[in-house]
């Protein structure tokens, strides 16, 4: 949910260090100005709901963005979670504005989002996955049984570009599966279909450009079936242990994957990395890297920080760094082209 992360990444930005001015997205696709949440941060931080409104008196967001001082560093940070935010779309708007903002780039972005062509990317890269197939609505012939042939039963079903847990399911018999494929693709016409393992649910915090910061590790204990969206953002039934009780051997080999899947996938700024862990059998599986993980008060990505000695407000001036010296960085390279 946007709108929560947002309103606890403005309660923790220190208003001694930025001037924050929140801009919504309608439902419509406007871009506006979240008065509502500009007036609470007014009254204090701690006067923030748990979620924003987005409404607001439109703005057109580009002239917003690049019509301040010039002596003023403008930093984006793209807390939206799913397709047109956390998939290189708005990135790219970004890139276009010449702006800096928080997280991974287009292509990044693009690829961790789409599960598909990320899990065909970590595969050239040597990064153990579950066994998977790809299924393309407008070419698909239903052949159930031949998903099932190679993968077994169950498996889980998630539409490619989604986040969060949106439109994912779990398909115990053909039937289930049939019917989950139809329910991912309202959300995407890509949908990735996964053999299901038996594995602990292990995270790591990634931050960092150049050089890289990898957490110790945390382990989900999902309340429901799966982690699933209510898990993540709503009832917070999921039972967090950071540390993960795991041998030094094994965090190791999880960091150094981590960190391959990282790089693999273009990656900058920040990422959580989720692996499945099969003990005794095949080790470290990784899940999928996601370049905005939440930030609530029950996301892992912030726990995993505050763990590892990095404090929430801290991290965000980190994200801000590094987003500033990316743009730099990368605009010595237009200048010259």
């Amino acid at each position: 949910m946007s709108c929560t992360t947002a309103a606890h990444v403005l309660a923790a930005a220190d208003p001694d260090h930025y001037d924050i001015v929140a801009i919504g997205i309608t439902r419509d696709g406007r871009f506006v100005l979240a008065e509502a949440a500009m007036d609470a941060l007014r009254a204090g931080s701690d006067q923030l709901p748990e979620a924003l409104d987005p409404s607001g008196p439109p703005t057109d967001l580009i002239p917003a963005l690049t019509g301040l001082d010039p002596d003023v560093h403008v930093v984006v940070l793209p807390l939206l979670h799913g397709p047109l935010g956390e998939d290189g779309t708005v990135q790219g708007l970004l890139e276009l504005a010449n702006v800096p903002y928080v997280g991974a780039g287009v292509l990044g972005s693009a690829l961790t989002m789409d599960k598909a062509k990320a899990k065909e990317v970590l595969a050239a890269a040597g990064v153990p996955q579950t066994a998977w197939v790809t299924v393309h609505e407008p070419v698909w012939t239903g052949d159930l049984a031949a998903i099932v042939d190679v993968l077994g039963l169950p498996v889980f079903v998630k539409p490619a570009n989604m986040g969060s847990s949106v439109g994912v399911r779990r398909a115990t018999t053909i039937e289930e599966l049939g019917a989950a494929i139809g329910h991912a693709f309202l959300y995407d016409e890509w949908v990735v279909v996964e053999e299901a393992v038996t594995a602990r649910e292990i995270e790591f915090a990634v931050l960092g450009n150049e050089e890289l910061r990898i957490s110790v590790p945390g382990e989900i204990v999902p309340g429901a079936e799966f982690y699933d969206y209510e898990d993540k953002y709503l009832d917070g039934t999921a039972k967090l242990f950071i540390p993960a009780l795991l041998t030094d051997e094994a965090v190791a080999e999880m960091q150094e994957l981590a960190q391959t899947a990282y790089r693999s996938l273009r990656v900058e700024g920040m990422a959580r990395a989720d692996f499945l862990y099969e003990e005794g059998g095949r080790g470290p599986l990784l899940n999928e890297l996601n370049t905005i993980p939440g930030f609530t008060p029950i996301s892992m990505y912030p726990k995993l920080w505050e763990a590892s000695g990095l404090a929430y407000s801290d991290l965000i001036d980190e994200l801000v760094r590094l987003a500033i010296a990316r743009h730099e960085r990368r605009s010595g390279k237009r200048l010259t082209s």
